[in-house]
């Protein structure tokens, strides 16, 4: 069983693409013979993650993949690591502003992706989907629900793996940039498909300057 996750709409946008992204691959996925489910988190601190612990014990996966939104990003980025810190620079879908708390009180500072980010990356790449390895998934709530994900995979389903991608905005007209739904999704289904596949990561440099 896989589980993928996008959200809804936040910051007073119509939509949000993480959540038609992950619905494409999931049909992508069907397609292929997987078993599979998408659910929409709400961006709400606190709420979103109760929300995927609930869905994780309900349908057991194999692996989890959550994605969110990085309107400033023309890639896809496989967030490699999850820090214990919610600082949020807007409120969220609750009017919630935490800053400088914790995810999860008392726990380590940061988990890493289990996801084979490298091997994702080439395979990505040789799929002519743009992509890149991100050292940060923000402080925002994607970022909380993604440490929490890694939390609960190590404390309670320590057999599972996951991760977080975060999707660009669409295409806009006037303006330059963006990626279709259609190769967000596809993009996330190579990703599944990469991590399936893979036991071990790729060793080869995706790294950042700053």
């Amino acid at each position: 069983m896989i589980l993928l996750s996008g959200f809804e709409p936040f910051d007073g946008d119509a939509a949000n693409p993480s959540w038609g992204a992950v619905r494409v691959a999931r049909d992508i996925l069907r397609a292929e013979g997987l078993e599979v489910e998408a659910v929409e988190l709400p961006c709400v601190f606190g709420e979103s993650a109760q929300e995927l612990r609930q869905q994780i014990a309900r349908l057991q996966p194999d692996l989890v993949i959550c994605a969110g939104l990085a309107s400033g990003r023309e890639r896809l980025s496989l967030e490699r690591v999850a820090i214990n810190c919610d600082d949020a620079r807007i409120p969220d879908n609750a009017g919630k502003r935490p800053v400088d708390e914790e995810v999860v009180p008392g726990g380590p500072a940061a988990y890493f992706s289990t996801l084979p980010v490298k091997a994702a990356l080439r395979a990505l790449q040789i799929a002519g989907l743009r992509a890149e390895v991100s050292q940060t998934a923000g402080t925002y709530v994607c970022n909380h629900v993604f440490y929490a994900l890694m939390h609960h995979l190590a404390t309670e389903a320590p057999g599972t793996r996951g991760g977080f991608i975060h999707v660009p905005r669409e295409p806009q007209e006037g303006i330059p940039g963006g990626m279709s739904l259609q190769d967000m999704g596809e993009g996330i289904a190579v990703v599944v498909l990469t991590a399936l596949a893979t036991a071990q990561d790729l060793k080869f440099s995706a790294g950042a300057v700053f």
